[in-house]
């Protein structure tokens, strides 16, 4: 999967998920004061946050593994901090990042608009929901309450995830910073995929 790769794109994407793994694991104590005021269902609205790093990456690397490779990395960093949930965070971060790479993939890495980022945040978000309702027993919950959950979780994938994703790496692009990327290539005409 790397062999097509530059060492920069490797080092890039490593930098992001040690800002991210970081910015994970601050929005966990963040969650958990938002969930004190009012109640459990305070994850789902910030979800969007823990599936951002892949969009990120993917806008500006767009080759095939970008998404599933950063978010992996960013939960390995959240664990290494010391995240309660554990090494099973590993696991979470690998199915966040497929939901995101699968929507890349539909597309046959061609297409990086705010329309598929959006998709890609929902396709973390449906992922990352099926992969906890088994793990953390949505199941015994009052189904209405579950796809309250749901709904939140996917709207926030496609807003913090997929909109605000996009327009950080448009912001970084604004810069300068990413000439000699994929991204900076597609805005002078080419593809970049």
């Amino acid at each position: 999967m790397l062999k097509s790769w530059k060492l920069k794109e490797v080092v890039l994407m490593s930098l992001f998920a040690i800002v991210f793994g970081i910015v994970y694991l601050l929005f966990v104590h963040l969650s958990n004061i938002w969930a004190g005021i009012i109640g459990p269902i305070a994850y789902e609205w910030l979800f969007g946050i823990w599936f951002i790093v892949s969009i990120i990456c993917m806008n500006i690397i767009r080759k095939p593994g970008a998404a599933v490779l950063s978010e992996s990395m960013a939960a390995a960093i959240e664990v290494l901090l010391g995240n309660a949930v554990g090494p099973r965070l590993l696991l979470s971060g690998i199915v966040q990042g497929l939901g995101a790479e699968a929507a890349f993939a539909v597309t046959g890495y061609k297409h990086f608009n705010l329309a598929v980022f959006m998709l890609a945040g929902a396709g973390s978000a449906v992922f990352s929901f099926v992969y906890g309702y088994f793990i953390s027993g949505y199941a015994a919950l009052d189904p209405s309450f579950v796809a309250l959950m749901f709904t939140l979780r996917v709207l926030s994938g496609m807003i913090i995830a997929g909109i605000g994703g996009k327009y950080i790496s448009d912001g970084l692009l604004a810069t300068g910073s990413l000439r000699g990327y994929a991204i900076a290539r597609a805005g002078k005409g080419d593809a970049g995929a």
